[in-house]
């Protein structure tokens, strides 16, 4: 976002200094009712959000929101606006499309403008600031913004990334940009049902799940819960279908809001979802009747005239870069898939997304599954090996490296040393350094 500053009054028309001045004018000119020309009236309802009145500051932020949609977008695309006025306004009416579009196709406006608008726009507007590649190479955040915007098309998203590659330009804001532009050597995806598919990968889900708790402590393991991308897929006549992640291994089922198994017009404990412990099933029982039924993945089963379908969200049919762009927006459950993926740029993209708390960064820290790779970039993370529970993650973690892990040992405490020595699961190198450690502070006691 632009810098807000004061204009030079100085450098405003006779007009619009007179309806700055002191006076009761100033708050006729902040509720909009100084008659002056559109691209005065912009400028003025901007400078005077800046006044040491909060209620007559508010009363132009209100007018600002309130005007003509027609006289907006008319003058913000002049580009004899201030950079901070385009921004002012482009910003607060981002969701109306003329008003974007004036601000995006005005020379004025400026790059950093643009990379706000590019991060919160819908995907024709991502297209439209798609087109001036000159800007988007000039300033590389604009394709980070774009990036992560989850309302742009991946076919857009291919092509501002392969300008940037074929241009040698490299995108800062995207911690995961190597195996993006990798991700390249393997084609992009003409199909537009990848695209719904992506989409149902990084639907809104509640994750806290998998991201509740603290770095600080050592991970455990919690059968009660489940990492796969599963969903229950409930259709009732009349309605629209309706797509239940399945969180746990036990969900309650019903028309109760606010709840992960909503399903509108329903009782509101209407079912009880029990995933099977291979995660391959579910069994139902319905609560009202105590009926029990029992259905495999991907088959269609009916409570009367209600069809149900237990299905996996289908983030392993996705094209490599639909998979690496979903582990770098999706929730702790996409990353739970996919820093397991095959494909070592799909896992590395998952555990640099921005959003992996410190907790999933410790248990995925013990995870002797993860490849190397993952495993070694938690461990360069300072922030990350800083907190008690990913030391300990590591040193149990025969991937992770032997010069990481002597370095964390003298941190740990004596029960952890314990039980590294007694483990036959981590390299000789780490047994014999925690037997000296307990050797060493057992003689400093003497």
């Amino acid at each position: 976002m632009n810098e807000h500053t004061p204009l030079d009054p100085a450098r405003m028309s006779p007009a619009a200094q007179r309806a700055l001045g002191p006076g009761p004018g100033k708050l006729m000119a902040a509720r909009g009712m100084v008659p002056l020309p559109p691209l005065d009236q912009l400028a003025v309802l901007y400078q005077l959000t800046f006044d040491s009145d909060a209620s007559l500051a508010q009363a132009a932020r209100d007018t600002a929101a309130k005007l003509p949609e027609k006289l907006v977008a008319g003058t913000l695309a002049d580009p004899n606006n201030d950079p901070r006025v385009l921004d002012f306004f482009g910003v607060m009416w981002v969701d109306k499309p003329s008003v974007f579009d004036a601000v995006a196709l005005n020379p004025s406006t400026a790059d950093t403008t643009i990379t706000t608008l590019a991060g919160r726009c819908g995907a024709r507007e991502v297209d439209l600031l798609a087109q001036n590649e000159q800007r988007i190479l000039r300033t590389p955040d604009i394709i980070a913004a774009m990036y992560m915007n989850r309302k742009a098309r991946m076919s857009t998203i291919d092509r501002v990334v392969e300008l940037a590659v074929r241009n040698h330009v490299r995108v800062p804001g995207l911690a995961a940009w190597d195996e993006v532009a990798r991700a390249l050597s393997m084609g992009s995806s003409t199909d537009p049902e990848d695209d719904h598919r992506f989409d149902a990968v990084i639907a809104s889900r509640n994750d806290s799940a998998l991201t509740a708790g603290d770095g600080e402590e050592v991970p455990v393991d919690d059968g009660g819960r489940t990492q796969r991308l599963i969903e229950l897929h409930v259709t009732v006549p009349n309605q629209p279908a309706t797509r239940i992640p399945l969180r746990r291994m036990r969900t309650i089922i019903g028309g109760e809001e606010g709840t992960e198994g909503y399903v509108p017009n329903m009782p509101p404990q209407w079912l009880v979802a029990q995933l099977d412990e291979d995660e391959n099933g579910i069994t139902l029982g319905i609560v009202e009747t105590r009926e029990t039924l029992h259905a495999p993945i991907k088959q269609h089963i009916f409570i009367g005239e209600v069809r149900l379908i237990l299905a996996q969200t289908p983030f392993r049919d996705l094209p490599i870069p639909h998979k690496i762009r979903a582990a770098t927006l999706g929730d702790a459950f996409v990353r739970a898939e996919a820093i397991r993926d095959a494909n070592k740029m799909v896992s590395i993209a998952a555990i640099k997304s921005p959003g992996v708390t410190d907790s999933e960064a410790a248990a995925y820290a013990g995870n002797q599954i993860l490849s190397e790779d993952v495993v070694r970039y938690i461990a360069s993370r300072r922030e990350w090996t800083k907190l008690y529970g990913v030391k300990v993650a590591l040193c149990r973690n025969p991937k992770a490296p032997i010069a990481e892990t002597t370095r964390m040992m003298p941190f740990l405490r004596e029960r952890d040393l314990n039980d590294l020595m007694k483990s036959k699961g981590v390299p000789s190198a780490v047994v014999a350094q925690a037997r000296k450690l307990q050797m060493q502070r057992r003689g400093g006691n003497k």
